[in-house]
């Protein structure tokens, strides 16, 4: 069997990277902030020299920031070898130890936390933790899982159970945001080049007819619902998030953000495009 179980621990030597406030801005324009109301709603986010606004990053900015998944430094090289065709983003989540800066320097480590036998497939889970420079502190930590299709069957650990549903009852709030046409040529400038997103004649390789919108920009639409109406558009009030992708989505489409207050500063939501779940089993929590 090419994916090695034993991998477990693995991790990738310490990397640094950084970011400028113009990323930040980027990563907000990629997300949809600003589409609504240009020069009204979302100005922390969107600017920087606006005056009485204090530039501010969103949330989930943090999953495009350090302790990537990819490149030769990844603990992923040290897994077996497997197709990276058929690998696919299963699972976000990540954990805010304190607001995420609109600027900084970081160092990153990524470890393998799992490799569970899921029978068709592998299930690899990747958890980044990200100390900000300039203190030594602990900043955020990303917690990745991967499907790689084919590649289960060894009869190992099935992992950890599927996080519940959300509740069956209505949702105590619904926020509608509207995807742009070219969505996924505004967002890839975070990072993201996979010609998934851009390249007709690729995406029809892939079984697309169309180029589809990243998983994580859908993400980060769906942080932004929860944020406005959690947290008062604090982002300071922000703790973390997780989320399973469950469908493609296209760019141009209609992300309808399903949100079940629990109380005690927790939440679970769904993303759904029409009655078609895109992001599911979501938890969120919030001070």
């Amino acid at each position: 069997m090419p994916i090695d179980p034993t991998a477990v621990g693995a991790e990738s030597d310490p990397s640094t990277s950084s970011w400028k406030s113009k990323d930040a801005l980027l990563y907000a324009l990629g997300v949809g902030a600003g589409m609504s109301d240009p020069t009204g709603f979302e100005l922390e986010f969107t600017t920087e020299n606006t005056k009485d606004v204090e530039q501010k990053a969103l949330p989930t900015m943090c999953v495009v920031l350090g302790g990537g998944v990819g490149g030769a430094n990844s603990p992923l090289a040290k897994i077996g070898t497997y197709n990276p065709a058929l690998l696919v983003h299963g699972e976000q989540g990540f954990t805010l130890h304190k607001p995420l800066p609109v600027a900084a320097t970081v160092s990153s480590v990524t470890r393998v936390a799992g490799i569970y036998d899921k029978g068709k497939a592998a299930l690899v889970v990747l958890e980044s933790d990200v100390t900000d420079t300039a203190d030594g502190q602990p900043l955020f930590t990303n917690v990745t899982s991967l499907f790689i299709r084919g590649e289960g069957g060894w009869d190992g650990d099935r992992g950890p159970a599927s996080p519940p549903k959300v509740p069956e009852r209505d949702a105590d709030h619904v926020v509608t945001y509207q995807t742009r046409a070219d969505q996924a040529l505004l967002y890839r400038l975070n990072g993201d080049r996979n010609p998934l997103h851009s390249d007709p004649s690729f995406a029809a390789a892939g079984g697309f007819d169309t180029p589809i919108l990243h998983g994580l920009c859908t993400y980060g639409f769906t942080g932004r619902a929860l944020l406005h109406t959690l947290c008062d558009s604090d982002p300071a009030r922000f703790k973390s998030m997780q989320g399973r992708f469950s469908s493609p989505v296209l760019p141009g489409e209609t992300l309808d953000v399903h949100i079940w207050d629990e109380g005690g500063g927790s939440a679970r939501f769904q993303t759904r495009v029409g009655d078609r779940v895109v992001l599911d089993a979501g938890t969120v929590t919030f001070g």
